[in-house]
């Protein structure tokens, strides 16, 4: 049976509906996946993207801190270095007093002979020589020799030999000490200087320590003490 015109036109719609819809549901499929790959594709560089500014905000972050423990220990530094400065002054101050108070000792004759003779005494021993010679201020020479005379048959008796000692009046200690005297070997090579400044100076350094002890309590750092 041959087709009619309106058959095959029928036919025709029919056919190109399909080839329509075919055509429509691949460009479905097309903007359905090229959405799902640019969706994707969106996302990774979202990703990519969130976590370059967190590894950007972790460094400025670490940068920050660093910065902030420098500042930190910078300003605990300057903290250390004032304390220890003002301890280094009221050391300094104290041994200005103790100086200043030096000056007091030798305007007591009583306690000052006695002092001489004990410093004195002491230059003898340390020396252990036949022959020595003293150095003092010049307004001590008759204090001088006295405990001189005083001393020497105490120094035979302990060493069992004589000593002759004799004081030295062409080159007199300063006058600006506080007192006290040098006491030199024959050649004038040994000395043991017993001046009152001496004294105070080798005092504080044995009694640092203690002394630090004292104004300051124990230092936490310190395994030892002197």
């Amino acid at each position: 049976m041959a087709l009619t015109d309106a058959d095959v036109q029928k036919q025709i719609k029919h056919m190109m509906g399909f080839i329509e819809q075919e055509a429509n549901e691949k460009v479905d499929e097309i903007d359905s996946k090229a959405e799902e790959e640019f969706n994707i594709e969106k996302g990774r560089l979202v990703q990519t993207q969130r976590l370059k500014i967190m590894q950007y905000y972790e460094k400025k972050e670490k940068q920050i801190d660093q910065h902030k423990k420098i500042q930190m220990s910078n300003l605990l530094n300057q903290a250390r270095l004032k304390v220890l400065k003002a301890r280094d002054d009221m050391i300094t101050d104290l041994q200005s007093e103790a100086r200043q108070r030096l000056a007091e000792i030798s305007k007591d004759p009583e306690n000052y002979s006695v002092l001489l003779q004990g410093l004195l005494l002491q230059g003898f021993f340390q020396l252990l020589e036949p022959k020595v010679t003293v150095r003092c201020r010049e307004q001590d020479v008759e204090m001088v020799q006295e405990a001189v005379n005083k001393n020497i048959p105490i120094y035979r008796e302990a060493v069992k030999s004589n000593i002759v000692v004799k004081i030295d009046t062409g080159r007199f200690l300063s006058p600006n000490i506080c007192g006290g005297v040098e006491v030199y070997n024959d050649n004038g090579k040994i000395k043991v200087s017993n001046t009152l400044e001496n004294r105070l100076e080798l005092i504080a350094q044995q009694m640092m320590p203690e002394i630090r002890m004292k104004l300051f309590g124990a230092n936490p750092n310190r395994k030892f003490t002197d």
